[in-house]
């Protein structure tokens, strides 16, 4: 290694520490190269005190300078938002898909917590591009070893403008005796470059598989890139598309430099030099021309010098705007977006839309047979109207024809229904939560999408046997009341209870009300209208009438009574007549309520199936669908403030 003599400095090959006792007498900065620093800290101190021990220095002085940018910077924010969107995330999806994520926020953490006033940025390139002679060249002194032999450079060596960045090279894993510093001249350009920390990196294109390693893991690290390139690679398609084409993205903190041009003419130079920025526009990286924000792309010869003097400009005002740190990280953060993007931006609006709801309601309403219960309902409210104002003469008659109508077949089809029935019902409320599910998942990210289908199936599970109870309560017309309805509607006890602004069940809020598919009356027997004690009354004079003039004529044939049949014909017929004809005005006042009486069953039944329906199936998967716009909008925050519009 070649003397650093400008600055009175020996380079060493042994561990450094860059937080070592000043000498007296300097100019404010430290002696920093490693054990003879050390050595000669420690003779100084004893000459100035015995038995006084050395003191490190911490390796941060002066005010620090925010390593994600100024206040208000979106940088912030977005890594706060990242942060809740892994969390929220972890428990839908897997950890391959969020490891990228998680790696930005550790690294975002650990660059918090190191040195802001420095800026670490890599020298990489092919083998033979010259990058270690642009190293040697940007540092004023051989470093780096240069020579035919190839590759030279077999691990990352740093040089520092600064003290106090122990930490970040510690965080490169660069050991104590590849640390470097470069000659300083006292120009302003050496002043602009307080605070560089440069890197020389192995060759990204080496045979050894260790050194390409190396540069994977150091690039993923560090602040900035400068790229180098000559005239032969600078095409080179693994360069494009293991690294450009990939950290596009990167543009902001990327420097592409077109070396050796001392090779070529001038003329040539700038065809080369054009024809680089046309690939870097196809990989995607953005050319920083004309003041826009992009990759500094320039031409040199480290050999010659010719342009390394306007790199080291270009270097002082990127090392003095202290945005380095920043800038890699949001990029980093948009690169995770990027990824993240196919699991959290659905196509579409997905959703529980109102036409949605509806159609489950009806599918469940028709597996519990909401409708046949509102007819049969309807169809005993005229049979209890039949009885009580229809003629005896025709009860009778239809008792009879009752009890003929019973026998082994009906008992048969009594039997075998319900297997078949239910058999049906269960495949409807299969098909409506299978319909529910597709509708609510339409256009919605995979893994989000299997989230809201697993809770669709989950709390159906038992939805056949719940609805049954519902409908067996419904045809058996068993008046228990809210509780029952209730608890067929939740057994499990997962509805929303009522008082708390919303339904539990079917009839939460409806006092003591029958139960579903009775919805009036007492013991299950359907509510009586106002005229039908009237109607009894008309029926029971009509009977009485035909009793009675039946029993007068009967009386004039045995010769009890004297003869005249005209009168009690009259009243005999005025009963045999009055009977139907009241049954009749019955019948026809009976078709309206007995049709609301079916409606308000049936309407009853259907609210218990949908609150059965809601409680088990609607709201988890609204759960399930709240929680991916939760996360949709963290992702949305994560890429408010993208800097490369991903």
């Amino acid at each position: 290694m070649t003397a650093v003599t400008e600055q009175g400095r020996d380079h060493g090959q042994g561990p450094e520490r860059e937080d070592t006792a000043r000498t007296p007498g300097d100019d404010g900065r430290r002696w920093d190269d490693g054990l003879i620093a050390r050595r000669a800290a420690g003779s100084v101190k004893e000459g100035a005190g015995a038995g006084q021990a050395p003191q490190d220095e911490p390796d941060v002085q002066g005010p620090q300078v925010e390593a994600y940018g100024p206040p208000g910077s979106p940088l912030r924010p977005r890594l706060d938002a990242l942060r809740e969107l892994v969390g929220l995330s972890r428990a839908r999806l897997d950890g391959d898909t969020l490891a990228e994520a998680g790696r930005v926020l550790d690294e975002a953490s650990a660059r918090q917590r190191l040195s802001s006033r420095h800026t670490v940025v890599a020298v990489a390139g092919a083998t033979g591009s010259g990058k270690s002679t642009l190293f040697n060249t940007l540092a004023g002194v051989q470093i780096s070893d240069t020579g035919l032999r190839r590759p030279t450079t077999s691990a990352p060596i740093a040089c520092s403008w600064t003290d106090g960045a122990a930490g970040l090279l510690d965080r490169l894993a660069i050991p104590g005796r590849l640390r470097r510093r470069p000659v300083q001249g006292g120009t302003a350009a050496d002043e602009a470059l307080q605070g560089l920390v440069l890197v020389d990196l192995p060759d990204h294109d080496s045979a050894a598989t260790g050194h390409r390693e190396q540069v994977d893991r150091v690039l993923a690290l560090v602040d900035a890139v400068i790229w180098v390139v000559d005239p032969e690679k600078y095409a080179d398609a693994a360069l494009h598309e293991r690294y450009l084409r990939p950290l596009a993205g990167h543009a902001e903190v990327s420097f592409v430099v077109l070396n050796q041009i001392d090779r070529l003419s001038a003329e040539a130079a700038d065809l080369v030099l054009d024809d680089l920025r046309r690939l870097l526009d196809e990989d995607g990286m953005a050319v920083g021309e004309h003041g826009e924000p992009g990759a500094t792309v320039m031409s040199l010869s480290a050999l010659t010098g010719a342009g390394v003097g306007d790199l080291r400009e270009l270097l002082g005002r990127f090392v003095q705007d202290r945005t380095a740190a920043a800038r890699r990280l949001s990029a980093d953060v948009d690169a995770a977006a990027a990824r993240l993007r196919p699991v959290y931006v659905a196509e579409g609006r997905p959703g529980l839309g109102e036409r949605t709801r509806e159609e489950f309601t009806d599918r469940l309403a028709e597996a519990v047979g909401a409708a046949t219960a509102g007819q049969a309902a309807e169809r005993e409210w005229r049979r209890n109207a039949g009885r009580a104002c229809g003629t005896p003469w025709l009860r009778l008659w239809r008792w009879y024809e009752s009890t003929r109508q019973l026998g082994g077949l009906d008992l048969m089809a009594q039997v075998l229904a319900p297997p078949e029935e239910e058999l049906t019902a269960r495949q409807r409320v299969e098909q409506a939560v299978r319909k529910l599910a597709d509708d609510a998942v339409d256009g919605l990210p995979a893994p989000w999408a299997q989230a809201v289908r697993e809770a669709a199936v989950n709390g159906a599970k038992g939805l056949p046997e719940a609805l049954d109870e519902l409908s067996r309560n419904a045809h058996n017309g068993a008046g228990r009341g809210r509780g029952a309805t209730a608890a067929a509607a939740d057994p499990d006890g997962r509805g929303t209870a009522t008082g708390r602004g919303r339904r539990g069940s079917a009839t939460a809020g409806r006092g003591s009300a029958p139960a579903a598919g009775t919805p009036g009356g007492r013991g299950g027997r359907p509510p009586r209208p106002a005229w039908w004690p009237a109607a009894v009354l008309a029926q029971a004079s009509m009977t009485l009438l035909q009793i009675f003039g039946g029993l007068w004529l009967l009386g004039q044939i045995v010769g009890v009574l004297e003869p005249g049949l005209l009168t009690p014909a009259l009243l005999m017929l005025a009963g045999v007549v009055g009977g139907p004809l009241v049954e009749w005005s019955c019948a026809a006042a009976a078709r309206g309520p007995s049709r609301r009486y079916g409606q308000e069953a049936e309407r009853r039944l259907r609210e218990a199936a949908a609150g059965c329906g809601r409680a088990r199936v609607l709201d988890p998967v609204a759960a399930e669908l709240a929680r991916y716009r939760e996360v949709r909008e963290r992702y949305v925050a994560v890429t408010e403030f993208s800097t490369t519009g991903g």
